[in-house]
């Protein structure tokens, strides 16, 4: 008989055969740092978006292609998977894509807002009209100086910008620039860099995460490696895996691309990112200068962060292995449980027999007419027979005796 796998194999075989190489796709070398292939990215995703190109089906396509190779390669988990062995090594489970909120109809937005409601990580792009209008240089910039939080709310799927502009020294301590939403909003925060022609290319994103009773998201230039969080990586993976919720949680840990800023005039943008209602926020730049020991804490908690994921690759192998371990001794413990249990019991029992009134019992028991059986209702049967003829002369004597009487009366 063949292989059961084989025509499903076939199908997965032919499958990837169709796709095609992600780098080649997103026209970027195999040595792409992370920021290469994220600005390329969004460069093509914003050519090729959909509301763009309504009427052209081909486009579409070569977007969902995009996002794909998008996918795999800003990964580093699944980069390397691919780096090694192509697409079949991919996980492809585990592979997230982003939704455009202003794309997808009521009804959709609607099952969207209920699965983020109930916990399950939901990726959403950047409106397309946003970072066209950016790219055209036609959006508003308010001013947003260090020290001086700004509160305000963006409508969804709109985004509002400011500038932030630093000195020599200031870049030099470093700058932090955060956004909260006491109203647990959903938001993106934005950086933008800007072009020679004036226009606004967009560089980083950071989107807002649950921290006690706020959400919130913050971009960290203080010239050391800050790593974000993404809770969407691995998602489907950990859904199907309990046990890999745990050991799967840094897996999101990714390196931001920058570490630094330069004196000047800088970008910053708060999208709205609600399904429905518009985003409450507060945004604030800060300078690290009155910050330094806080810094310092940061530097140290996120080194032993990356070390810990580490850490987690190699227990994970040895908790699984004990795991399986555990496992076979449990269902041994059961068996041996019931074993012991049918035992005593069958002891128990043989014991009860050795008893003079059970003796007593199983005695009158074989010597008893009912015990005896066939041979108690043959000797039943005979004395029945025995006692017939017997009777039988007595009623005919009596009928003789009646007629000679009766004749002598004559």
């Amino acid at each position: 008989m063949g292989d059961s796998n084989g025509p499903r194999e076939a199908v997965t075989k032919s499958s990837t055969a169709k796709r095609r190489d992600p780098y080649e796709v997103l026209q970027v070398p195999r040595d792409a740092t992370d920021q290469q292939i994220k600005t390329a990215y969004r460069k093509m995703a914003l050519k090729l978006h959909p509301d763009k190109n309504a009427n052209n089906p081909e486009a579409a396509e070569l977007f969902k292609e995009v996002a794909y190779s998008y996918g795999i390669l800003s990964d580093p988990e699944k980069r390397r998977q691919y780096d090694t062995a192509g697409f079949e090594a991919v996980d492809l489970d585990g592979l997230d894509m982003e939704l455009d909120l202003s794309n997808l109809g009521t009804v959709n937005t609607m099952f969207a807002a209920l699965f983020s409601k109930l916990g399950v990580p939901i990726k959403t792009s950047i409106s397309a009209n946003v970072l066209e209008d950016a790219l055209n240089g036609t959006v508003t910039i308010r001013p947003l100086p260090l020290g001086r939080p700004v509160s305000d709310k963006v409508e969804k799927q709109g985004a509002h910008f400011f500038s932030v502009t630093i000195s020599d020294s200031q870049a030099e301590a470093g700058v932090v620039v955060r956004v909260t939403s006491v109203a647990q909003s959903k938001f993106k925060l934005l950086y933008f860099e800007q072009e020679e022609n004036g226009s606004l290319g967009l560089a980083l994103q950071e989107d807002s995460v649950k921290t006690g009773k706020v959400t919130s998201a913050g971009m960290y230039f203080l010239h050391f490696q800050v790593y974000r969080l993404d809770p969407t990586v691995n998602a489907l993976a950990m859904a199907k895996d309990p046990d890999a919720a745990f050991f799967k949680k840094l897996e999101g840990l990714q390196p931001c691309e920058m570490s630094q800023l330069k004196a000047g005039t800088h970008i910053f943008a708060v999208y709205g990112d609600n399904f429905f209602k518009s985003a409450s926020y507060t945004i604030e730049a800060i300078c690290a200068e009155s910050f330094k020991e806080a810094a310092e804490k940061l530097k140290e908690v996120e080194a032993q962060i990356l070390a810990k994921r580490n850490e987690l690759h190699e227990f994970e192998v040895e908790y699984r292995e004990v795991l399986a371990r555990f496992a076979t001794v449990t269902s041994r413990y059961s068996q041996e449980k019931q074993a012991v249990d049918d035992l005593i019991k069958q002891r128990e029992k043989i014991q009860e027999t050795f008893s003079a009134s059970s003796l007593t019992k199983k005695t009158s028991n074989s010597s008893s007419p009912r015990a005896n059986g066939v041979d108690g209702e043959e000797e039943s049967t005979s004395a029945k027979d025995e006692s017939q003829p017997e009777n039988k002369d007595k009623t005919s004597k009596k009928k003789w005796f009646n007629f000679k009487v009766e004749k002598n009366l004559f």
